[in-house]
């Protein structure tokens, strides 16, 4: 009997993950930001939207993260003595992305093509045709940044930052009505990924400050 539930499981998923890959055939040439506080699933979400995409053999997909780009290109300024987090530079950090944003839209195919651009200072680049603000309740991110060992000063400024939700704000300064939320935080990663698709696919209208954690300041001490 255990079996069975197994194996109906995995085709219950299986077949979501078909159904999304579907959906999204219409899209060409698009460029996506993923951003958000430390901690909100950034990574796992980008990594798994470039696994479903990567099996269709119509589509070229490339996976780009902030992080990596900084490291690999030296553009650590430095350390912030007392909240730990790296210094980027930003400018460099944007004219880097452009340059393999452009070499991989230039390249001559048939295929759909679809960037994901991710990290929490992605959204300070230049070039998404869509921004995706991945947000958690504070509680549960609380939860996630303890397990990363930061230290209290981080934690407040990561918890403060997202039930003011600045990185909406940030995004929506420069990219406008093309920045959208989503309250990840009681959501599967099957879930998240479709509401994705609808973005791109421009069946969901822009809803930034539809996400409001800000009575949370209010109701707990995060001390």
């Amino acid at each position: 009997m255990l079996y069975f539930f197994i194996l109906l499981s995995f085709f219950y998923y299986y077949n979501r993950i078909l159904i999304f890959i579907d959906s999204c055939d219409n899209m060409i040439n698009s460029t996506i930001f993923i951003t958000g506080t430390p901690c909100t699933g950034k990574t796992t979400i980008s990594q798994l939207l470039f696994d479903k995409f990567n099996i269709k053999k119509d589509w070229d997909v490339k996976l780009l993260k902030t992080n990596d780009l900084a490291l690999e290109n030296n553009l650590i300024l430095g350390t912030h003595p007392e909240k730990e987090y790296k210094i980027v530079d930003i400018d460099k950090l944007d004219k880097i992305f452009t340059v393999q944003k452009e070499d991989f839209f230039k390249k001559h195919s048939n295929l759909n093509k679809l960037l994901l651009f991710e990290g929490h200072l992605s959204h300070f680049c230049t070039g998404a045709d869509k921004v995706i603000i991945l947000r958690v309740y504070p509680d549960k991110l609380k939860l996630r940044l303890n397990g990363r060992n930061y230290n209290n000063s981080k934690i407040f400024e990561n918890l403060q930052a997202e039930a003011l939700a600045v990185c909406s704000v940030e995004a929506y300064e420069i990219y406008k009505d093309n920045s959208f939320e989503i309250d990840v935080t009681d959501k599967s990663p099957y879930e998240i990924l479709n509401i994705i698709c609808e973005i791109i696919l421009d069946k969901l209208e822009p809803n930034i400050g539809s996400v409001d954690f800000t009575s949370w300041l209010i109701n707990n001490d995060i001390n």
